[in-house]
């Protein structure tokens, strides 16, 4: 599956929540990731995250797709972040 994670946390949790997304997808911009993961993958990500984050103050997105065949990436402006996935 593939998956974009969008985060707004506290600026105490961001330096641990941006760590612990790293080991599991690739950096696209400022509180945003994607990649390719597997189910298990991503759960573990999820308790990860659920460990670090308050959850009365802080927020996390995930979407989740199963194919990006019909998907199509486009950046305007500078381009941030590792690898070259489209969504």
């Amino acid at each position: 599956m593939f998956v974009i994670l969008v985060y707004d946390v506290n600026v105490k949790r961001v330096s641990k929540v941006l760590k612990t997304c790293r080991k599991y997808l690739h950096w696209v911009q400022n509180s945003v990731f994607e990649g390719k993961t597997t189910e298990a993958r991503l759960a573990r990500l999820m308790s990860e995250l659920k460990k670090i984050i308050n959850r009365e103050e802080d927020s996390i997105i995930i979407y989740c797709f199963e194919t990006t065949r019909y998907s199509n990436r486009e950046i305007i402006g500078l381009k941030k972040g590792g690898e070259d996935y489209f969504i």
